[in-house]
């Protein structure tokens, strides 16, 4: 009994399209996709990350630092003169070249 009242109510519904077009309108975020594709959002450069240069670039950074501070007479290290030259390329520092 209860399956002749489910078919009879799916049959009304069915044949009424009047009710049917009374329910919520379908929101833009509901209906089917477009066919154009979206938009992509330009986003700003981030922050260049900051690239570790190759071995033998910083090497030759701080030899030419050794160079330098001992011509100058400065005090120092190789270690410092080697942290020095990693900065130096790090920053893209233009006397390093």
């Amino acid at each position: 009994m209860a399956a002749k009242k489910t078919a009879k109510k799916a049959a009304s519904t069915a044949a009424s399209p009047q009710k049917a077009a009374k329910k919520a309108p379908v929101t833009k975020s509901e209906a089917a996709p477009s066919a154009k594709p979206a938009k992509k959002v330009a986003t700003k450069p981030a922050a260049k990350s900051p690239t570790r240069p190759s071995l033998d670039a910083v090497a030759r950074a701080a030899y030419l630092n050794y160079r330098r501070r001992v011509e100058q007479g400065l005090p120092g290290d190789s270690h410092g003169d080697w942290l020095h030259a990693e900065r130096q390329l790090a920053e893209g520092d233009p006397r390093e070249s």
